[in-house]
């Protein structure tokens, strides 16, 4: 080595384009998360869960009382994700069309007379679904083969709907008149039902001086539909190791009454998830540790999202519910058997 060698500084090695691309999205979802955070208060959790359901592909269920900013927080992911959303009101007087679409009669001028198909809001990447317990079990149904396949069919014929497309559903736990509870095939179409619950004194604070003044903050726009179906592409790519994928068959076996092997919630479960709850929680725990910058699942992530995950996919026998256990409580014990 000559003294001019000795000089020169070590060159780094250079990271492969895998990890810088892994990188970059990572810092913009950093980016997305303190964008939403800023706009909507006291719900980081809720929003940490809501990007992981749209990271994953999937859709998700906003389940709390009025006031919490379900809406806000769908309008503002809407905006910093730069997507395309619409916002449908449910009400009973609903029609299935008024969502999907329909056919109308044109006349040219020569006298000829077709149908045109005029598409429906659902034909967005993001759309909202307020209150959707409140329309009929006919027009939530609408909503099933958009979910799943994306795409609608109307009179014979199938129109596939944007890429990407998202169903944030919002419904409120207090109000049971006048609702049409959701099916249980509909409930497993949302990867996760998110529970939002009052902010902490600090951020109702925050709120008060943001919400009240003369001018409102507004969200920026971060990211497009081309960055996130990367994103959502990256989240599929990442590795998952035996020990989280051992965690999470087993803990969705034992949540069915068939397979489990403790007596205790054989006799509380009425019946358990099926194979969908599985590949959520798998795809979900790959979206969480991309929102933590990590590109690896950990059980940790299989812990924090065994609720939303599982809470929609699970009924309690009558004896069970006499005695008080709630959903919640067979979770906890399912989690603890994870060791």
């Amino acid at each position: 080595m000559t003294a001019s060698d000795a000089s020169q500084p070590a060159q780094q090695p250079s990271s492969p384009p895998e990890v810088r691309e892994a990188d970059r999205i990572c810092e913009r979802l950093q980016a997305v998360q303190q964008e939403t955070s800023r706009i909507v208060f006291g719900q980081k959790q809720v929003i940490r869960q809501t990007l992981a359901t749209i990271l994953a592909g999937g859709h998700a269920l906003l389940v709390g009382a009025p006031g919490l900013g379900k809406t806000l927080l769908v309008t503002t992911l809407g905006t910093v994700l730069g997507l395309d959303s619409r916002r449908v009101q449910f009400t009973p007087d609903l029609m299935p069309s008024d969502i999907t679409g329909s056919e109308i009669l044109d006349e040219d001028a020569s006298g000829h007379r077709s149908f045109r198909f005029v598409p429906g809001p659902v034909f967005c990447q993001l759309l909202m679904a307020d209150e959707i317990n409140r329309a009929s079990p006919r027009t939530q149904s609408a909503l099933l083969q958009a979910m799943q396949e994306h795409r609608v069919s109307v009179a014979g014929t199938e129109y596939p709907l944007p890429r990407p497309f998202h169903v944030l559903a919002t419904q409120n736990p207090m109000e049971q008149e006048g609702t049409y509870p959701l099916p249980e095939a509909q409930l497993d179409r949302f990867m996760l039902q998110i529970p939002l619950s009052f902010p902490d004194e600090a951020a109702e604070r925050q709120m008060l001086l943001a919400t009240t003044g003369a001018q409102t903050e507004q969200p920026q726009t971060l990211m497009d539909a081309t960055s996130l179906l990367e994103a959502q592409a990256l989240v599929r790519r990442i590795p998952v190791g035996e020990k989280v994928l051992d965690a999470i068959l087993n803990l969705v076996r034992n949540a069915r009454p068939e397979t489990t092997q403790d007596a205790t919630l054989r006799e509380q479960i009425a019946w358990g998830p099926g194979p969908r709850a599985a590949q959520t929680l798998m795809l979900a725990t790959r979206a969480r540790a991309l929102l933590d910058g990590r590109l690896s699942p950990s059980l940790d992530d299989v812990a924090a999202l065994a609720q939303p995950v599982l809470a929609h996919r699970m009924a309690l026998t009558f004896a069970a519910r006499a005695e008080g256990v709630q959903i919640q409580d067979v979770i906890s014990r399912l989690l603890q058997q994870l060791g």
